[in-house]
């Protein structure tokens, strides 16, 4: 379903420069001297939840949001004004571009939460787990980084195992009803928690980069 448009979201993410980074590629390889050892990267962070309950319960890592939507990142910045520390940072901006935010080796970890499934064939070049995106996470994430995926769509996490395992990626976990177990360490979103009411299964991977 699409969503509505937000006429505020402009001025909400104008709003909020404690947090947005307006020009982040003028801190690429440079995201460190913000004071966090490890940077995690959240790509399609929707309307922020996992971003927001994540920042807070890990200070000590440096929490980058990144939302191309401008009214879903209107609404996540919005519901963390009174929830934001100094650790969380967002973009507004296309995670393609993304080895132009980050310098090779920078990031620690990255997270694909729910990310669109584009189900159609000829949308396949926009599934965030295409090889063109491997490629640039590859690039950006240090000797053993890891990208931790979560998602409702048994087609895209299927096609996701496939895809990462011919760009030679090395899987580490993979979950096909991740929920059925408690997993406190690991936020759920009020989207995910819907699908959990419903007992549909909660598919999760855990790659690693091999460079």
């Amino acid at each position: 379903m699409r969503m509505r448009k937000k006429p505020w979201a402009r001025d909400m993410i104008q709003s909020r420069e404690d947090c947005v980074i307006a020009s982040p590629e003028e801190l690429k390889g440079t995201w460190k001297s913000l004071g966090y050892e490890h940077v995690i990267v959240e790509i399609g962070a929707g309307k922020g939840d996992y971003w927001i309950n994540m920042g807070n319960m890990h200070p000590e890592e440096l929490w980058v949001a990144v939302e191309k939507s401008v009214d879903a990142a209107g609404i996540a910045l919005k519901k963390s004004i009174d929830r934001t520390k100094a650790n969380m940072k967002f973009i507004v901006g296309d995670a393609a571009l993304i080895s132009q935010w980050f310098a090779e080796g920078e990031v620690e970890r990255i997270h694909l939460n729910f990310s669109d499934p584009w189900p159609k064939k000829h949308h396949t070049k926009r599934r965030l787990t295409y090889s063109s995106f491997l490629n640039d996470y590859r690039s950006i994430l240090m000797p053993g980084g890891k990208i931790v995926m979560k998602t409702d769509n048994s087609k895209l996490f299927e096609f996701s195992l496939v895809s990462f395992a011919e760009n030679g990626w090395l899987l580490r976990e993979a979950y096909v009803n991740y929920r059925e177990t408690a997993h406190d360490e690991d936020a759920i979103t009020e989207y995910e928690s819907n699908f959990i009411a419903l007992n549909q299964p909660i598919y999760r991977a855990v790659w690693e980069v091999v460079k």
